[in-house]
Formats: C-alpha cells, sequence, structure tokens
C-alpha cells in the first residue's frame, strides 16, 4: 500500500462507489452490467453486451466515459459498408508523400482509452485483423510503425451472436459478455419514464482512475480461492462446458476488480460468483453456469441483496403521489403481492444458505430488512 498515497485512495475509492451508486439509479435493471462495465475499466478487460436497440447500451458506455476525466472516447456504428477510414482515420496524404502508407488517427479509434462499437460483429475482413490487434495486442499497426493504443477497455453491442469463423476469435476477445432486454418491471418503467432525478455526476480524476487500476492489479486471490477456481473448472467440464487456459487465467483479473469494486483488497466468494458472467460462450448455456458457479461457492448474498433493493423499490412505487385513490389502491396491493414473493424467495435463500454461517447472517439481516417494509406497507393496506 505504500506505493498508494492513502489519501488519494481513499478519495478514489469513494467516488468509486459514488459512480457505481449514480450509474444504478439512472440505468434500471442493469446492476450486473454496471458492475461488469467497471469491473472491465478497472481490470483493462473488454465487454459485449447482446440485446435489441433501445436498451441503453451506448448510452451507458458514454455516461461512464464521462465519469472519467480526461478520458477519450470513441464510438461508432457499424455496417457492412464500413470502411477502414471511419475507425482508424483517412489515409495520411504526406505520408503517400513519403512511400509510407499511414493514417491520420485523430479523434479515431486508435486514441481512444474507451470505445464503443455498435453491431460489432458487421466489421467487414478489412477492419478485422486491425480491431483485433488493438483489443488483444493493444497495438496498431499503421505504415511502417507498431504503435501502443491507449485502449483501456472497448464495450461492442450486438442484437446476434457471430456466425462466421473469422469472428469467432473477435467474440473470445471480450472477457465479459451480458445479455440485456427492455426494462420487466412496471414499477421501473414508471420510473424510467420519469426520467432521472437531477444529482451531480461523480467523475474521477484520470490520476485517481490509475490509481485504482494499479492497486486492483494488487488484490490478494487467496490460495483457498485459485482451489475453487480450479473446481469451477472441473463442474463445467462435467456439463461439456470447456473453458480455454487463457480466458480461465485472466478472470483472475476480473476477481479482482469485483473485490475492490466492493470495497476488499482479498477476493471473496462473491468475486468468484461474478465469473458467471465470462464463462459462457452461448447464452443459452448463462443459467448452466450460473448455477454451477452458485452451488460450487454456496453464497447468497447478491440475490438477497437485489431483493431488498427491489423491495425498497416497490415501497417507493407504492408511496408515489397516485392521482386518485383507486390508483394509489392499486398500487399498494401490486407491491405488496410482489413481496410476498419476495419474502417467499428470502426465505428459500435461507434454507439455501444454511450451511454458510457467515452468508446466513447476511441473508437474515436483509430478509428483517424486507419484513419490516412489508410490515409498513400492510399497515397502509
Amino acid at each position: 500500500m505504500s506505493a498508494f498515497p492513502p489519501a488519494v485512495v481513499e478519495s478514489a475509492k469513494r467516488k468509486l462507489v459514488a459512480i457505481r451508486e449514480e450509474m444504478n439509479r439512472l440505468f434500471l435493471e442493469r446492476a450486473e452490467l454496471i458492475d461488469g462495465a467497471l469491473c472491465a475499466l478497472l481490470s483493462a478487460s473488454h465487454v459485449l453486451i447482446i440485446g435489441p436497440p433501445g436498451t441503453a447500451k451506448s448510452m451507458l458506455a458514454d455516461e461512464l466515459c464521462r465519469r472519467v476525466e480526461g478520458a477519450v472516447y470513441f464510438q461508432w456504428l457499424l455496417t457492412k459498408f464500413t470502411t477502414p477510414e471511419e475507425l482508424f482515420g483517412a489515409v495520411s496524404l504526406k505520408g503517400l508523400e513519403e512511400d509510407d502508407y499511414r493514417r491520420v488517427t485523430t479523434g479515431k479509434l486508435p486514441e481512444a482509452h474507451i470505445a464503443f462499437l455498435d453491431e460489432i460483429f458487421k466489421a467487414n475482413s478489412s477492419i478485422l485483423n486491425a480491431l483485433l490487434a488493438i483489443i488483444n495486442e493493444r497495438i496498431f499497426f499503421n505504415g511502417r510503425h507498431r504503435l501502443a493504443v491507449p485502449l483501456v477497455a472497448l464495450f461492442a453491442a450486438s442484437n446476434e451472436l457471430p456466425e462466421e469463423d473469422e469472428l469467432v476469435a473477435l467474440y473470445d476477445r471480450f472477457m465479459l459478455r451480458f445479455v440485456v432486454d427492455y426494462i420487466e418491471e412496471e414499477f421501473r418503467f414508471l420510473k424510467m419514464l420519469e426520467g432521472p432525478r437531477s444529482e451531480s455526476r461523480t467523475a474521477l480524476t484520470f490520476a485517481e482512475f490509475q490509481t485504482l487500476c494499479a492497486l486492483a492489479a494488487t488484490v490478494e486471490v487467496p490460495g483457498a480461492a485459485l482451489a475453487v477456481v480450479a473446481r469451477m473448472r472441473r463442474e463445467l467440464k462435467k456439463l461439456g462446458l470447456t473453458v480455454s487456459d487463457r480466458r480461465w487465467r485472466n478472470c483472475l483479473a476480473i476477481v479482482r476488480a469485483h473485490a475492490l469494486l466492493s470495497g476488499r483488497l482479498s477476493a471473496a466468494d462473491d468475486d468468484l460468483c461474478f465469473l458467471e458472467h465470462a464463462l459462457w460462450k452461448d447464452p443459452g448455456e448463462r443459467e448452466r453456469v450460473r448455477q454451477t458457479l452458485r452451488a460450487i461457492v454456496r453464497r447468497h448474498e447478491d440475490e438477497a441483496r437485489a431483493l431488498l433493493i427491489e423491495s425498497q423499490e416497490l415501497a417507493d412505487y407504492a408511496a408515489r403521489a397516485w392521482a386518485d385513490q383507486t390508483l394509489k389502491d392499486r398500487a399498494l396491493v401490486e407491491a405488496h403481492t410482489k413481496l410476498r414473493q419476495i419474502m417467499a424467495r428470502f426465505d428459500a435463500l435461507v434454507r439455501e444458505a444454511a450451511e454458510n454461517p457467515d452468508g446466513l447472517a447476511q441473508v437474515r439481516a436483509m430478509r428483517e430488512q424486507a419484513a419490516a417494509i412489508q410490515q409498513q406497507m400492510l399497515k397502509r393496506l
């Protein structure tokens, strides 16, 4: 820790927590994606988002970039007609005079710290090789020169998975993969329609961001955690889900980043569970990977925390200033019905967490908070 000035570290960590909270208020039902995006930045990894248009994919990447002062952001929508000039810059006329086929990269992808490429798998072969070098090696071959690029994280989006063999290598370079859809819960949909409340935007200086990245790299991954990762590998292989050695190794950077995001300097079970977003290839495998990892780690705090947050959101929904008593009563009944379902899930979690005393205590504590919310709502019925 001596390499990191304590005052700078504490300030940066407080800002990171604030950014996470503000992003969750701005982008509803995107908590795991937001954590994944922040982990990608802290670990210099790349994120693929699969989902239909209009699910705030590019908006989230743009907003995230605004949270790092001094970071250069590049965004582009790819089509089958996209040319290399659009991503990498026009050919330098001065270079041609010198018999050097180089590009003017000002304002283009090779100079970006954070980038978002929409419809990534529409990239044609003339773009693909340059993209692979930038994503994997952080290198851009510009004429006679082999240039290091400052890219920290690339966010990419698609509404479909790649089918061509030449795109499989590109797909494999994304350490974290998320599937998103439109907002599901009506009370959150109404909250989205109302728009976010006006609030200040917390931002890290570039120096603070670099400090957090360096600190994330020092997070300890204990031997016991590595043993759990080895078991994950065995269990997934039994299901016919093979993960490359390279991806398993790179997973440790995600684990470290998630630990730091959660305020820890040593990896815990929750951080290992987050690997569910790094270990599937086809979206159909997601649930099997999730269940396998949670069965191994037997940690339930994340789900309990999500249930508690939903309970609080339901209380806010029911307490809104409705136009008349009929609407108010209907909202109360709807919220109470959902709260009963939440409490049933809490009871199931308590049973599932019985073998883990530490986890059980936390689940029970969050269940009590949700029960208090339910009791307050019952008094209003």
